[in-house]
């Protein structure tokens, strides 16, 4: 179907074919803006329901398969980069073909599709709501519970945490995910459409199975975590930055600028600066994270007790923070 011989109104065919073709292309833009509305609210109600079938799965699904074949021997550093990188282009590849045939079908099986996977590629209501149910569990259940519940969300140890370090790793978590799961895929939206998004998420869920530095994945997943570095670098600075925004928090900023980069990661370091600037707490410090110590410097300056009204703001930052994104990728539909 030729884009100038559709039409959408039904006084298009008295319209001269340049006035028809800009409608054709506003309302396939007006669509796709329905699309990201209808999977941001989705997403704010549902989450990701755990029965739900979800890409991330099939990505996993692949790592896990390469990994186990591949993950042996010897050039284990190259055969790592290989799986990583065709993981990564192929997703793109593939999803760029979906899209493409969507588009060529009909407009409204884009929208479809955009709706389907925008909604997949974000993750806002279920990390606030993990980082709830760890709360809810420390205050209702106790330590244990609280122990078991934050060991869903995190690598590390949790079996000899105190209920100040789970709601310390709990805010940590919060802040360095809602780069990972909320501005990183809608930023990569923004800069390749689906594919990107869905790339992104490929890239993501590689450095969360293969990119540890332990004996196993040191060499393996050396390129995956670097690129993942890569792919992080611009959204973990603009997660903080919009995170002094949304709150108007001039400590924020001080704090990005002080500890963003003492940080063992080179971006994680900047939103979790940023949270500990806005609530005025301290974060980091030494954690075992599969059976080895890992000493990371302190983010803050003062150690105070994590209270329930802090994850309340955590909580409006991460909506707050997810709200511009998307109003950022609505504009850009237009643009």
């Amino acid at each position: 179907m030729k884009a100038i011989d559709f039409c959408w109104m039904p006084c298009g065919n008295w319209l001269p074919g340049n006035k028809r073709l800009i409608i054709f292309f506003l309302m396939m833009d007006f669509l796709i803006v329905v699309a990201i509305v209808l999977a941001y609210l989705l997403d704010l109600c549902v989450g990701d329901p755990i029965h739900w079938p979800h890409p991330v799965v099939g990505f996993g699904r692949l790592i896990a398969g390469g990994e186990k074949r591949w993950n042996n021997g010897a050039h284990r550093l190259l055969k790592g980069a290989c799986l990583a990188v065709g993981l990564i282009v192929g997703t793109g590849l593939f999803f760029g073909a979906l899209m493409w045939l969507g588009r060529s079908v009909h407009p409204v099986l884009e929208a479809v599709l955009v709706f389907v996977f925008f909604f997949y590629g974000i993750a806002n209501r279920t990390l606030v709501h993990e980082g709830r149910m760890v709360f809810q569990a420390l205050d209702r259940q106790g330590l244990d519970a609280g122990r078991v519940q934050l060991s869903r969300i995190v690598g590390r140890d949790t079996s000899q945490l105190t209920p100040q370090q789970i709601r310390t790793a709990v805010l940590e978590t919060m802040a360095e995910n809602l780069s990972d799961g909320v501005v990183a895929p809608v930023f990569w939206f923004l800069v390749g459409g689906i594919p990107g998004m869905m790339a992104y998420k490929m890239v993501n869920t590689l450095d969360s199975m293969i990119g540890y530095k332990n004996d196993r994945y040191l060499l393996f997943g050396r390129v995956a975590a670097r690129i993942d570095d890569v792919a992080n670098y611009l959204p973990a600075r603009i997660t903080a930055l919009l995170m002094a925004l949304v709150t108007f928090s001039v400590r924020a900023l001080q704090f990005i600028v002080k500890f963003g980069r003492l940080h063992s990661s080179p971006n994680s370091g900047f939103p979790e600066a940023a949270l500990a600037g806005i609530l005025n707490v301290r974060f980091g410090g030494p954690n075992v994270y599969h059976g080895i110590l890992v000493e990371k410097p302190f983010i803050g300056i003062h150690a105070r007790d994590i209270v329930n009204n802090d994850f309340r703001v955590a909580a409006y930052v991460n909506h707050a923070v997810c709200l511009v994104m998307v109003l950022l990728a609505l504009v850009f539909q237009f643009v």
